[in-house]
This record gives C-alpha cells, structure tokens and sequence, in this order.
C-alpha cells in the first residue's frame, strides 16, 4: 500500500547529543577505564532497550542507568564515578542528526510521537524550522507512553490516515517498531550504528528513506 504519511521517533532517530560519547570516555579514561568507543555505545543501546526513560530525568534517574551500563563493560559504578559521568554529561544540547537534511524532500506530511517532555515541539521548530512536521505526539502532555498501544493510536488519530499508510521510523526495536507493527503500519529501524544487524527490516541513514516511499 502506498505511504501517504512518515511518523519518527524523536530521541536518537531524529536528535541526538553527539557530544555523550566524547564526555562519558573522557570520564572512564580519567579513571583508567579504557572501553573501546563502539562497544561504549552499543551497550548504551542495549541499556536504553531494558530500562524505561521517563518523560523528564533526573540525577537519580541517570545514577541508576549509568550503573548497569557500567555494569554492562565490567566496571563497578563508585558514586565517584557515577556523579562524575553525570556532571559531565548533563545538559547535553541536541543536535539533528546530518541526514535528517532529506526530510523536506519527502513531499509527504510528517508527524513524531515520542516519550519526551513538553519542550520537544519548541525543541524541533529551532533545529529543523517551523511547520516541518505537522504533528507532534508527546508522552508527557499526552498521559501515555511507548511502547503502549495508546499511545501510537493518538499519533494515528493525529496523522488521520490509515496505518497501513503510515511508515513508521525508530530506533527501538521494543518501543517502536513492536508497538507500530502491532497497529498495522509499516515500520523500519534506523540502526546508524549497527546496534541490530539482525533485524530485517532496518536502514543505516535516512538517506535511504526517498528510495523506500519511491517502490
């Protein structure tokens, strides 16, 4: 069936905070943690898979998540250590992932729904400018959250077309792609990074998307 409509995710589809990766090895180093730059990020991956994000963190939050990836790479999670990392990478800016650039040459409606608090429209009229997406479903104003079933039906309510007609991108295998191919739309897994080379309906850049609404 044809795509009439594209909804992303927001949070590491959409945006990012390219500077984590650069601050939290510059913690572990300090400390004599020497983790090899991919295996850092793929197990941060695999950590966001597991535990739910709330809609807003907080320092106690991140303790506990950066606990277990500590866990993860065979490093015990001092309280040193943990509110080092924290202080170094909070309040990271966001940042628009470079192949986001195709996204107006879509030439169809687009629409997000994410687990975000209320600053998530303001935040994406200032990286990609106003009026790109024409829906913005998010979890904080909305009561409901990914990857629950009514949360993806208020982003369909939105959109207002079919979900057979809807492609579906994000980064989430648990709490994006399950939930959207559970409601009937069409999905893919934008994997930049490799994290799943296994799912089989995946893309590595956005750059892939004009093709894909093309066939």
């Amino acid at each position: 069936m044809a795509i009439t409509y594209v909804l992303f995710d927001a949070a590491n589809t959409l945006i990012n905070k390219p500077m984590l990766w650069e601050r939290m090895q510059g913690v572990l180093v300090a400390a004599g943690h020497h983790i090899p730059s991919d295996l850092l990020r793929r197990n941060h991956k695999l950590m966001s898979e597991c535990l739910h994000f709330p809609d807003r963190t907080s320092q106690e939050f991140y303790q506990k998540f950066n606990a277990e990836l500590l866990y993860s790479l065979g490093i015990i999670p001092t309280e040193t250590l943990l509110t080092d990392i924290f202080r170094a990478c909070t309040y990271l800016p966001w940042v628009a992932f470079a192949d986001t650039s195709v996204l107006t040459g879509l030439q169809r409606p687009l629409g997000i729904v994410s687990n975000f608090n209320n600053t998530l429209p303001q935040l994406v009229d200032g990286l990609f400018g106003p009026n790109v997406f024409r829906d913005i479903v998010v979890s904080e104003l909305k009561g409901v959250a990914k990857p629950q079933l009514a949360f993806y039906e208020a982003a369909l309510a939105a959109a207002g077309v079919p979900a057979a007609e809807i492609l579906y991108v994000g980064d989430s295998i648990k709490l994006d792609m399950e939930p959207a191919l559970a409601l009937g739309m069409q999905a893919v897994l934008i994997d930049r990074d490799g994290a799943f080379p296994c799912y089989p309906h995946r893309i590595d850049s956005f750059a892939q998307l004009p093709n894909m609404l093309a066939e």
